[in-house]
């Protein structure tokens, strides 16, 4: 599938928020988790060389991966940056620096894992409810249920990440409350079963979310962008869905939110990686997997900025989409692990399609282990000053990752 240069115009165009902060053009790179922060928390010089190179992609917009906000209990998987302090305002400075060097936007995902934290890291997990991950008993620990004084902290600590991240130069902050992690648990009736002022409503579900927001507002102001990454629904029998997730899209763009990425699935139910059996095979070939939804949001918030995520690979389908007026920003993200320039390349005209397909091992139970661990070792040869190796074979990408992580990432994903 190709495209024309005039036709990539519509791509090349800045794109206005509300709150008049300009994104340069109209491709973002979203958040990939690097997993490549020093023993500390703090992003060193692996996380300088691989937004270094991102840093000349053309993107508009450049994501970080998870920011977490607790280094004690709160790290999604070895390797997170964590940010509970000034402690590392020098470092995080120089990757701000590093990041905007080549004239994109830079903006920081925070996130807590809650229960989606590997035992190995955090034996004693919290969460919205005392409900284990479905069945990934050997990978993560029942978590405990959070106390209300707790998740009050929790409400100040996405803040206090907020306001240090930005102090560093940091352009905004984005809120993952996709994909499973502790806001995404606090919104789903499975894993929050609580009956007090968090829980047994759709309305008390969506109250963590509201709060972390208003936090962060009130930290960052009103100049600077505060975005979230949403699921259109977590594609898991009785759990958050496609009406309740617009309930919480209009409840936080009454409060004023500033950007919406539109994802989905958990990694359970992955279907953010394009290899979950929820998708159909018509949404893939359309390329943006949750553009429909995107659709919906268009249709009832025409005001609210929308990013997607997922699925796009052609110049074609991202000018199709931002010309259909659905959405406003194509958020790329394993595109990048693997054509780092890619970007560059398409606004340029020099190349129509990303290379990037579903990674499949042959073997069902591992197709979600064989996609991220691919994805994360092109990172890490980024980050390590060498190109990615998109033909290397799959075996030697698990293995690498396993060596990194541990068995027990193999073991968890068999369960």
């Amino acid at each position: 599938m190709s495209t024309t240069t005039t036709d990539r115009a519509t791509l090349e165009q800045p794109f206005l928020l509300p709150n008049g902060f300009v994104i340069p053009n109209r491709l973002a790179k979203a958040a990939l988790s690097e997993g490549l922060a020093e023993r500390d928390g703090s992003p060193g010089a692996r996380i300088q060389r691989l937004y270094g190179r991102w840093a000349q992609s053309g993107v508009g917009l450049n994501i970080t991966g998870n920011v977490m906000i607790d280094r004690r209990h709160g790290l999604g998987e070895p390797g997170n940056v964590a940010v509970e302090d000034e402690r590392h305002l020098a470092e995080l400075t120089r990757w701000a620096e590093t990041t905007k060097s080549g004239g994109s936007k830079a903006w920081v995902q925070i996130n807590h894992p809650g229960r989606q934290t590997p035992r190995t890291l955090t034996p004693h997990p919290v969460a919205p409810s005392p409900i284990a991950l479905p069945g990934s008993a050997r990978l993560f620990a029942k978590p405990r249920e959070l106390g209300a004084a707790e998740i009050e902290d929790l409400v100040r600590r996405y803040a206090t990440t907020a306001r240090i991240v930005t102090q560093a130069g940091f352009d905004g902050v984005q809120i993952h409350g996709a994909h499973g992690y502790l806001v995404s648990q606090f919104l789903s009736p499975l894993s929050n079963q609580r009956t007090d002022a968090w829980g047994g409503t759709p309305e008390k579900r969506r109250r963590f979310v509201i709060e972390v927001y208003r936090a962060i507002r009130a930290e960052v102001g009103a100049d600077v962008p505060v975005a979230i990454k949403l699921n259109s629904a977590d594609f898991q029998k009785g759990g958050f869905g496609e009406d309740e997730s617009l309930e919480v899209v209009h409840a936080l763009t009454e409060e004023g939110i500033d950007l919406l990425e539109v994802s989905g699935g958990t990694y359970t139910s992955a279907a953010m990686l394009g290899v979950d059996e929820s998708l159909k095979e018509s949404t893939r070939k359309r390329e943006a997997y949750f553009l429909a939804y995107a659709e919906r949001v268009r249709a009832e918030r025409p005001d609210l900025p929308l990013m997607l995520t997922g699925g796009f690979r052609t110049a074609a389908g991202m000018v199709d989409a931002v010309e259909s007026g659905a959405i406003d920003l194509v958020g790329l993200g394993r595109p990048l692990t693997v054509q780092p320039d890619f970007p560059a390349e398409l606004l340029a005209g020099r190349v129509d399609e990303s290379v990037v397909n579903p990674r499949r091992s042959g073997i069902k139970l591992l197709d979600n282990l064989t996609e991220l661990t691919y994805y994360s070792v092109q990172m890490w040869r980024m980050a390590a000053g060498k190109e990615p190796a998109p033909n290397r074979h799959a075996a030697l990408n698990v293995t690498q990752y396993m060596l990194n992580n541990g068995i027990e990432s193999l073991r968890g994903s068999r369960a």
